[in-house]
């Protein structure tokens, strides 16, 4: 997801195939991904998850991603991040 948007949750839910989806509450996050609020990271969680990523990224050579702790940034090729996750890529903004 591009830094200034926001997930259109209503596409979120259609792409998921779920009737509504929402955040997960900051007290659930780390019991249920192993991450902390603003380390969250699709790569390494406890569980695997569905994921996605916003089709948008594709425009780019590189995206950066959270690298599991706060303020900690990866930099990757999106398509290398879609492969190793794995990720849907989808329209969520």
């Amino acid at each position: 997801m591009p830094g200034a948007c926001e997930v259109d949750l209503k596409k979120a839910a259609r792409t998921s195939g779920n009737k509504s989806c929402k955040p997960i509450l900051q007290k659930e996050l780390l019991p249920l991904t192993g991450y902390i609020r603003g380390g969250c990271c699709p790569i390494g969680m406890k569980k695997p998850f569905p994921s996605y990523i916003d089709e948008t990224c594709l425009l780019h050579e590189k995206i950066y991603v959270s690298a599991g702790q706060r303020g900690m940034q990866l930099r990757l090729a999106p398509q290398d991040l879609i492969n190793y996750v794995p990720l849907e890529v989808s329209d969520l903004i």
